[in-house]
């Protein structure tokens, strides 16, 4: 489907097949993914739980209606789930240190306990700043009086050819863990979804 719409002729558009290749991964990310609202506060606690903040709803709904037994029994189970709550979020960070050989679930546990958070990098409104790269790398082009033109492979030029087993291998190595690139892509769907990909992102030709 993508190399018909790709085929002009007897060539493939190359940079219109990737085009077309990407942008149907990228519907299908947004059809099957999730998107969740998560509302974090400062001064929340790490080890705070969906049922912790159940019981909190449960105890402030029952003080506010005056039930004394309903207010001592949310109390008694706020309690309970807390302390639950809390010793999951100690074994949780003492299993960053179990393995010695995992730098960095190692590193994961100390910033957990130093509560150690990163600040992002403000990015500079200053605009004039990619006017001025602009300008300077044009007027390299600016006195360039040679017409381009394609060079032509030599005859005895080797075609690189890959095949699927090839792609399908290359797209299971992919790391995860590291940000999309250009194409907003994850890593982990190129990971995943490799048997599915191998044939559609596999182009006979590559020159």
């Amino acid at each position: 489907m993508f190399r018909e719409a790709a085929t002009n002729g007897d060539s493939i558009d190359l940079e219109e097949y990737t085009t077309s290749v990407t942008s149907y991964i990228g519907k299908c990310i947004d059809d099957m993914t999730v998107s969740k609202t998560i509302t974090t506060r400062s001064n929340q606690k790490p080890w705070m739980t969906a049922e912790v903040h159940a019981f909190l709803k449960s105890r402030d709904s029952a003080f506010r209606a005056g039930d004394k037994e309903a207010l001592r029994t949310a109390r008694a189970k706020l309690s309970r789930a807390i302390k639950e709550a809390k010793r999951m979020h100690a074994q949780s960070i003492h299993g960053h240190f179990q393995d010695s050989g995992d730098s960095r679930r190692m590193w994961q546990g100390i910033q957990v306990i130093t509560n150690y958070k990163t600040t992002p990098s403000a990015c500079d409104s200053d605009a004039s700043l990619p006017d001025a790269l602009n300008d300077f790398y044009t007027q390299f082009e600016a006195q360039n009086n040679v017409a381009a033109r394609k060079t032509i492979p030599p005859p005895n030029d080797q075609v690189l050819c890959l095949s699927t087993a090839d792609v399908k291998r290359t797209l299971c190595r992919v790391n995860p863990r590291k940000s999309a690139g250009p194409d907003n892509i994850p890593g982990r769907v190129l990971r995943e979804c490799a048997e599915q990909l191998e044939s559609s992102m596999t182009s006979s030709t590559f020159s």
